[in-house]
């Protein structure tokens, strides 16, 4: 099933894509078992990603911005499916910066220094340690290409600063719920 609704039968039984719901997330293409569901020769994994990054840019020009992430239920999949599995690591907390492609970049890095969690894909796929997760559990797909082109464009830039962990305070533990 698609999350936006966007396929749907025509008058001849044959499956089609509404491009004005789609978002491209490409699930279709994934799961579909006939090799029917393509991407266009304009839709390339390379090419959505750098265009996430421009729509990011268009977004955030010439405005105040600051970006946080919580790297908590790591999936191995898109949140943007209708579907996921177990998380890949521990929950490892939140991060923050006012530079988008360097938080990204500290979220990457700090999922894949995290222990895998033992009964996840990760496992099922033999992964190593020192191994990619991402890469890993998708092997034809490569989220550098995102971060690279937003640098690129002047979304952000690569360069990370030294990450100082916060003791977490008495009224704020692994019980607490947002």
């Amino acid at each position: 099933n698609c999350s936006q609704v966007a396929i749907h039968f025509n008058e001849s039984k044959k499956a089609e894509i509404d491009y004005q719901k789609c978002i491209g997330c490409g699930q279709c293409v994934a799961v579909c078992q006939y090799s029917a569901a393509v991407t266009g020769s304009d839709d390339s994994e390379g090419n959505v990603q750098e265009k996430i990054a421009e729509y990011t840019y268009a977004v955030l020009k010439n405005k105040p911005h600051f970006h946080i992430s919580f790297i908590m239920n790591v999936s191995p999949y898109c949140d943007c499916w209708n579907y996921n599995d177990m998380a890949i690591v521990p929950d490892i907390g939140m991060a923050a910066s006012f530079d988008p492609v360097a938080l990204d970049r500290a979220c990457v890095d700090l999922v894949n220094k995290a222990p895998m969690i033992k009964g996840s894909i990760l496992e099922e796929k033999h992964f190593h340690p020192g191994e990619d997760k991402f890469t890993h559990v998708h092997i034809d797909t490569d989220w550098k290409i995102g971060l690279d082109y937003a640098e690129k464009i002047g979304l952000g830039t690569h360069r990370l600063m030294n990450l100082t962990p916060l003791a977490p305070s008495s009224k704020v533990g692994k019980s607490t719920s947002f």
